[in-house]
């Protein structure tokens, strides 16, 4: 059965990133090591170099209790509560370790999160200097002493500045701003798309941990630790199965993760201490990377790149030429609100041949779930489609046929 769905996830994988084309800049990458090479601390900051694998001393010993920390808004030296568990240990930069990071190349800051502490951080490159958010809660679950699942182990900044981070459990997904009024907000949890065929954005074997990097459409991808690929529709919240990286050995754990200048997605092992791998997008096939003396484990990789999935100018012959999606030319169907929240949703018919459809609602594992017929009559036609308040929150599928059951439009819809 895994085979099957590899199959099929690789080949959505290939048609959705297959005609990318780069244009990166950094040719950096920020790891998370420990201060040893051999170590699994997740507490020193080093930055190496993409193109001569050669990684640079400590920029800053995370795990040192005595460096100074300011407070975001008072930009005073700030000082940690002690923890019933970890005491004076919570003032340290790294904490309890980190394993999500993502670099704002505009202000030239790195945010994080240590593991266990809810709270965002971020380092100013330019001074060095360490800010903790105090005034918020990062993820909003308080005490997350031995919750694994609560965890953020993923995190990246979109290319207009917005930073996402995601829960192991993929049930929190955050949004935060990297301007001088900095906000967090609660998204709420990642769904599963339709198409995944069962495999679960949730599943702790499947999806748990690993690293998320960005394409410059505002999408966001997750590398799981056990190596399956998700595209994360930031709009719907969507999570879908684009397939599992090939080539890897089979005690690699993918943990960082950052697009390099070529457009490859350099992965780095918090288990694995004999290579880092380069991984193209095109089949999510892994090769090996060439380090100059070794590398070091890594729990989270960052840089500024992002995957770029459209070319970066356009001529007017283009424009003009471009396809138009089905959607506009089979009907100008639209549906609002998306997501659904209040148990209803709205079907909008605007330029569409009069006549009888059929209107259906699949689930995630292509189970018809709601049908309806109706008529249309007059451009501009509205139809309110209310669902059972007992319907699973997630993502559905709608779709409008003709009455020959020719389709017409579907469009995915988030249920919460």
């Amino acid at each position: 059965m895994r085979t099957n769905l590899l199959s099929a996830t690789l080949l959505l994988g290939t048609i959705s990133i297959s005609s990318l084309i780069y244009a990166q800049n950094d040719r950096f990458a920020f790891a998370i090591t420990d201060l040893q090479q051999t170590g699994s601390g997740w507490n020193a900051l080093r930055k190496l170099d993409l193109k001569s694998g050669e990684f640079t001393p400590v920029l800053l010993n995370g795990s040192d209790p005595g460096v100074t920390a300011y407070d975001v808004n008072t930009r005073k030296p700030w000082k940690a509560i002690p923890d019933v568990k970890l005491g004076n240990y919570m003032q340290a930069p790294f904490s309890t370790g980190v394993a999500a990071m993502a670099y704002d190349k505009k202000n030239n800051r790195l945010y994080y999160t240590p593991m266990y502490i809810d709270q965002l951080r971020y380092i100013d490159l330019r001074s060095m200097k360490v800010y903790y958010i105090t005034d918020q809660s990062f993820t909003k679950l308080g005490s997350m002493h031995n919750d694994e699942g609560k965890i953020i182990t993923r995190m990246t900044i979109n290319p207009d500045g917005t930073g996402y981070a995601v829960s192991n459990d993929g049930n929190t997904f955050i949004r935060f701003t990297t301007n001088r009024k900095l906000q967090v907000t609660q998204l709420g949890a990642l769904v599963d798309d339709p198409s995944n065929g069962g495999v679960s954005i949730h599943n702790r074997c499947s999806s748990w941990g690993g690293d998320m990097i960005a394409d410059d459409q505002g999408n966001l991808y997750i590398l799981s630790s056990r190596n399956s690929v998700y595209k994360i529709d930031v709009e719907t919240k969507a999570a879908t199965l684009l397939g599992y990286i090939k080539g890897l050995p089979q005690d690699f754990t993918t943990n960082g993760a950052v697009v390099t200048n070529e457009g490859k997605v350099l992965v780095s092992s918090a288990v694995n201490g004999n290579a880092y791998f380069l991984v193209d997008p095109k089949d999510w096939t892994a090769t090996q990377y060439a380090a100059k003396a070794g590398i070091f484990r890594s729990s989270d990789l960052a840089n500024s790149n992002y995957l770029q999935t459209r070319p970066k100018t356009i001529t007017t012959s283009e424009i003009v030429t471009k396809k138009v999606p089905d959607n506009i030319i089979q009907g100008k169907i639209s549906i609002y609100p998306n997501p659904v929240t209040h148990n209803q949703f709205t079907l909008q018919f605007g330029k569409i041949t009069p006549g009888n459809y059929d209107i259906e609602l699949t689930n995630v594992i292509g189970q018809v779930v709601m049908q309806r017929a109706v008529n249309v009559q007059s451009e501009d036609q509205v139809e309110t489609i209310s669902i059972k308040s007992s319907f699973a929150r997630g993502v559905y599928l709608v779709k409008v046929t003709g009455r020959g059951s020719e389709s017409v439009f579907s469009q995915k819809l988030v249920v919460q």
